[in-house]
């Protein structure tokens, strides 16, 4: 049932679709003062004024909004919608004949990003599978289709992104998640400790993957991605610096109400974490 009304959302235009999102974005930001609470720590947390608050709001709404335009769409004319100025650390990086490690942060239209990857060659991208079977269900059917692979995280979706980089392919991560204890460290991003996955840094180790760096950013009319290299070893503090550079081009379109500094169970805690972050929030995840 959920794929269906996905698929009946997804004919209605785009413009459409980001108008109905906003409100709808407002209206959570009115009525959770859970949610509420969190962007506005977040954003503080970040630097960001008050004024931000309203609009960071909508633009979650949007985000959420457009998704099933993304998934639910035929892809020729998603790709239409897509801008890319200067696509060459990616090609470089294929060119290599290690692999490349995308990087990519919760911001704009990051869904829409390996679609497009994916016009180009074969990529693996990994997710957080949902507790709800039906939203299971869905986000396979959204994310298993031509040349994109979705694994589950966990030890079969790091086998099948080592698979795809001895291969040469494209990988794609979004390294603003919280990881499982065992898998991260604390390290700085935007104001304060956040438990940090390390597998970017595992990855290359074992394959000398070229990591490359990309955003999707919400333009009229569709989506502006870009990509550049990165520079140095990812290692978690390296990681969070770029992804900080990324998300200050366009603040507005990043998921502040994202619960990031909250500590996994059995992960040990930072001294200076901030207070109020939830050790376990369902809610909170991407």
């Amino acid at each position: 049932m959920l794929p269906l009304v996905c698929r009946l959302i997804a004919r209605l235009p785009l413009s459409g679709l980001r108008a109905l999102g906003a409100l709808l974005g407002l209206l959570v930001y009115a009525v959770s003062a859970r949610y509420r609470g969190r962007l506005h720590a977040n954003l503080a947390r970040a630097g960001y004024p008050a004024s931000m608050r309203l609009r960071a709001a909508r633009e979650a709404g949007v985000t959420a909004a457009e998704l099933s335009w993304i998934w639910f769409r035929p892809a020729a004319q998603t790709l239409a919608r897509v801008r890319c100025r200067d696509h060459s650390a990616l090609t470089e990086g294929l060119a290599a004949g290690r692999g490349v490690l995308l990087l990519t942060p919760h911001l704009g239209g990051f869904e829409v990003t390996p679609r497009w990857l994916a016009a180009l060659g074969p990529i693996t991208i990994i997710y957080r599978q949902a507790r709800q079977p039906a939203l299971e269900r869905l986000l396979k059917a959204a994310r298993n289709q031509s040349a994109m692979a979705a694994a589950p995280a966990g030890l079969g979706g790091l086998r099948a992104m080592r698979r795809a980089l001895q291969r040469g392919e494209m990988v794609g991560l979004l390294p603003d998640q919280v990881p499982g204890a065992g898998d991260g460290r604390w390290a700085p991003f935007l104001g304060a400790p956040a438990y940090t996955m390390t597998l970017p840094q595992r990855l290359v180790a074992v394959s000398g993957a070229t990591v490359v760096l990309v955003s999707s950013q919400r333009c009229p009319g569709g989506w502006d991605l870009r990509f550049a290299r990165f520079q140095g070893e990812p290692t978690p503090e390296a990681v969070n610096r770029a992804m900080e550079d990324l998300i200050r081009e366009c603040p507005a379109q990043y998921l502040w109400s994202y619960n990031r500094y909250k500590q996994p169970a059995g992960a040990p805690a930072a001294a200076d974490r901030p207070a109020g972050a939830d050790a376990a929030d369902p809610a909170a995840r991407p």
